[in-house]
């Protein structure tokens, strides 16, 4: 055969590719894996990482059927197999077969969840199997098992049992009408996938954690994100989702020349070495970003808008969004006006209100509290939705000012609002060292969050439900 030639089957996502050999008197020749001529012939760009052989000494020696969570391309290096594919994953396609008998002239590729099984026809045969995983102990575990002689797939085997070599795990393996059929990691709710939280001590990791107790929860003192070395000898192949909640986020102390190192450090160069890890080990990247990576001259701020930041974290912030784009799958939930578990604004005014202080507080800053929860809750939507790129995530209602939001949490406590003075942010911040410039218009466009099923709650709302839980 002189061209390459790739051929759908009755199973989805199963082809069969016929490849060309190149023979002479010395023997032959074929190219097992090209990826630009079988991406253009059909395959898909499947981003293989390990290659693994199987010896077969005699005809007769027979393995499978096992699903496992990768796709691989199957050949034969020498010899000829009679191979047959079982899907066993969830849908209307689970337990349709497909055989066929293979040589060093046809490779096919095996999608994830699609068992695979053959048997040896000629002594001496070296079966081939290239892998978009790391094979490990603990993707073992996540297999999916059928038995190679189940009456209802009734696999013509040209050997027969009684006369082939199998091992006793392939005899007892449950028949077809016992198989829990394999789910894509995509269709999986993300509380059962492998997720990565880092930053898990934080008020976004702690609400993440809560939702997703299966995760593996990392904080600063099991990681630390500021030392590359450190993240490259991190295990994330097992990872298939990896979600960056750390960073540096003291926004005035990154003016200074100890927090300006450690900002960037946290806020930029990990960022690039997660992106890195992530083309690595295959893994989606979810990075959390700041409304401080725009100047705030826009009232209201879309994905598309070109980056402007003004102090030190909102340039580290910016820098670590245009890293984590170097991941081949990123979601990017760019948030403002955060409020948790942790110090934040509205815990501040709380506690002025019930100590009888009267604080001055900017009215010409504008924008939406985002709370913790909701923050938690939009990620893992977008995640489930299969939605990349950068998303803007807030709660929603009317765009307030903090000086709005102060008069309400006083109101909330029992406090007159009208004992807090409004005062510009210039006015603020007039005469003060050490404070680091801010967006003044922090607001975002929620229509691409919406649009992709998640609405926020109102943030009035949600600020009522909080205030009411602290003490």
């Amino acid at each position: 055969m002189s061209q390459l030639d790739v051929e759908r089957t009755s199973i989805d996502g199963l082809l069969v590719l016929r490849l060309p050999l190149h023979e002479d008197a010395r023997g032959w020749f074929k190219e097992n894996w090209q990826r630009e001529r079988m991406v253009a012939a059909g395959l898909p760009d499947f981003g293989p990482v390990q290659n693994n052989m199987s010896y077969n000494a005699k005809a007769g020696a027979t393995r499978g059927i096992h699903a496992e969570p990768w796709d691989k391309l199957v050949s034969v290096a020498s010899g000829r197999v009679f191979g047959a594919w079982v899907d066993l994953r969830e849908g209307p396609g689970f337990g349709t077969l497909v055989t066929a008998e293979i040589g060093p002239d046809t490779s096919v590729f095996v999608p994830y969840g699609v068992g695979n099984s053959y048997q040896a026809l000629t002594d001496g045969t070296v079966y081939s199997y290239l892998v978009n995983d790391h094979w490990s102990p603990e993707a073992r575990a996540q297999y999916t098992y059928c038995n190679l002689f189940d009456d209802t797939l009734a696999i013509p085997w040209p050997i027969p049992a009684d006369q082939a070599e199998i091992s006793d795990a392939d005899r007892t393996h449950p028949r077809l009408a016992d198989v829990t059929p394999m789910r894509p990691p995509a269709t999986k709710p993300l509380a059962e996938r492998n997720v990565v939280i880092l930053g898990a001590g934080g008020q976004l990791g702690s609400e993440l954690r809560q939702r997703l107790p299966r995760a593996v929860a990392v904080d600063k003192d099991q990681l630390d994100l500021t030392d590359a070395a450190a993240i490259d000898a991190f295990r994330f192949a097992d990872a298939d989702v990896v979600i960056n909640a750390a960073a540096y986020t003291a926004v005035d102390a990154a003016e200074t020349a100890d927090g300006r190192r450690l900002a960037w450090a946290l806020n930029a160069t990990a960022v690039q070495r997660l992106a890195e890890a992530a083309r690595r080990d295959d893994f989606l990247l979810v990075h959390v970003s700041s409304d401080y990576v725009f100047d705030g001259a826009r009232t209201t701020h879309t994905e598309d808008e070109p980056l402007s930041p003004l102090g030190v974290y909102g340039q580290s912030k910016a820098a670590g969004d245009l890293a984590a784009m170097g991941a081949p799958r990123h979601l990017i939930a760019r948030t403002s006006w955060v409020v948790g578990g942790g110090p934040n604004f509205v815990r501040t005014m709380a506690g002025l209100a019930d100590r009888g202080i009267s604080p001055t507080v900017i009215h010409d800053a504008t924008g939406r509290l985002t709370f913790a929860s909701t923050l938690a809750d939009a990620i893992v939507h977008l995640v489930e939705r299969g939605v990349e790129g950068v998303v803007n995530v807030s709660n929603g209602g009317p765009v307030t000012s903090w000086y709005d939001i102060a008069r309400r949490v006083f109101a909330l406590r029992g406090r007159n609002p009208d004992d807090i003075t409004p005062v510009t942010q210039a006015q603020f911040t007039a005469g003060k060292d050490g404070v680091a410039p801010r967006p003044l218009h922090s607001a975002f466009d929620l229509t691409r969050l919406r649009a992709a099923g998640f609405t926020p709650g109102d943030a009035d709302d949600a600020l009522a439900h909080y205030v009411a839980g602290l003490p």
